[in-house]
């Protein structure tokens, strides 16, 4: 089934290209079934790469998802246009009386500040209470998985002498969990960080189940059955070229980053990268889609009834 993005948004090009599908809203009203309510708080300076990326993984379930997308009302992106934000993007206030099936909470480059000096935290932390009754499940993506996670379990980063960056694999540690059904044993995920969540600090924390870890790079993907919240500290929703233009920008501004480690062929930045990982980023939103779907009440008002997935 297609997902359903606002109309003329910049993503819909590319993703027609792709063969993403894609339904147009009166086709949608149309189809005799409720489409899955997904809101997208994008924290990306990029925006619009960031609505790209999402819209390809959730576009690739069977289910027709709708997607709305939210932005802070604190703290302007100066990185994309204005009419941008204004056109496509609501405010909390203009959804907050509205019931979802899912939100996704993604990254942003504030990685070595405390959260608490972040100009969007209080804002953030509204949205986090008003998602525990307002939203069926969270998945919090990156940074907005750290954050999560210092806020519901007291969880802080660790901060690492030098950025990590590269594809790293990654170990399932249960391979028949919803979530990771289909996964292989072994698989690779982009990482760009430069903090890290470490087992020890995730094991004894009440609800939370690691479900893939790598020894390289910390924890990769956490589950909170009780809550329905899902942790993901890693990028696979990046695509081909993202950390090879992080790369690129990151030697411009001067900084102290090695070429990413485990992606171009023989390690050589003038080589074409290989994407290992776009079949597990597909299978893991997939089986996130379906976790919701099977739990979700049709009507979204009865989400105040739902305690807790069966």
């Amino acid at each position: 089934m297609p997902i359903k993005i606002p109309n003329n948004l910049p993503a819909e090009k590319v993703l027609i290209e792709e063969r993403i599908p894609l339904i147009k809203e009166d086709d949608a009203i149309r189809q005799d079934i409720r489409p899955m309510q997904i809101v997208l708080l994008n924290l990306m300076p990029n925006k619009i790469a960031t609505e790209i990326q999402i819209a390809r993984t959730l576009g690739c379930s069977p289910l027709q998802v709708e997607l709305t997308l939210l932005r802070t009302q604190t703290y302007t992106s100066k990185t994309t246009p204005l009419d941008h934000l204004e056109s496509f993007y609501k405010t909390f206030d203009e959804i907050k009386d509205q019931q979802f099936d899912g939100i996704i909470i993604n990254g942003t480059p504030v990685a070595s500040m405390a959260y608490e000096d972040v100009k969007y935290w209080n804002e953030l932390k509204e949205i986090f209470k008003w998602s525990e009754t307002n939203v069926y499940s969270q998945f919090f993506l990156c940074w907005g998985a750290k954050a999560a996670l210092y806020h519901y379990h007291g969880v802080n980063k660790t901060m690492l002498p030098k950025k990590q960056f590269g594809v790293f694999q990654h170990k399932c540690t249960n391979m028949i969990h919803p979530l990771t059904y289909g996964f292989n044993e072994e698989y690779p995920m982009p990482v760009a960080q430069v903090s890290i969540i470490r087992a020890e600090d995730i094991v004894g924390q009440k609800n939370l189940e690691i479900l893939s870890d790598c020894d390289e790079t910390g924890v990769g993907l956490v589950f909170d059955e009780e809550n329905r919240r899902v942790y993901l500290f890693k990028h696979p929703e990046y695509e081909r070229h993202t950390l090879m233009d992080e790369y690129i920008r990151d030697v411009e501004k001067g900084d102290d980053v090695t070429v990413p480690q485990n992606y171009f062929p023989n390690d050589d930045p003038t080589q074409k990268p290989l994407m290992k990982w776009r079949a597990h980023r597909t299978l893991l939103f997939s089986n996130w889609l379906n976790l919701v779907y099977q739990g979700t009440p049709y009507n979204l008002a009865d989400l105040i009834n739902v305690k807790k997935v069966s």
